[in-house]
């Protein structure tokens, strides 16, 4: 597991895709590397958007477990990630085209998006 904590501020999604693809390349994983990254920046900019109040921040975690990488991204702040109808935004949407499960976790404060991601041919993943 890795994790980064992300001042709110919009810069910080370009360093969260950074961490991903560093954490991914420490792990030697490179067939998913472009779907847990636009999808870590796609939940980052969700977190700042509608997650994050003023003077907290945002953390992202990345963890291999069996044949799969999970993506999460923490928020302290209210209100849930769902799709209704047609939403604000295409990030969730994009989400779920590109990951092979992801949801929502509540949590205090705040909650938890995630999305996990199988790597085919591949007993474990991480250090």
């Amino acid at each position: 597991m890795r994790e980064r904590l992300f001042p709110r501020a919009y810069q910080t999604v370009s360093a969260a895709r950074d961490f991903a693809r560093e954490t991914l390349d420490a792990w030697g994983l490179p067939e998913r590397r472009d779907d847990v990254v636009l999808c870590v920046s796609e939940l980052a900019t969700n977190a700042l958007r509608y997650g994050v109040p003023r003077g907290r921040s945002y953390r992202v975690r990345l963890l291999g477990f069996g044949c799969c990488v999970r993506v999460e991204v923490h928020d302290s702040g209210p209100g849930r990630s769902r799709m209704l109808g047609r939403a604000p935004g295409n990030g969730l949407q994009i989400v779920e085209a590109v990951s092979d499960l992801w949801g929502v976790l509540p949590r205090s404060p705040g909650k938890v998006v995630w999305a996990e991601f199988r790597c085919d041919g591949r007993d474990t993943i991480g250090p």
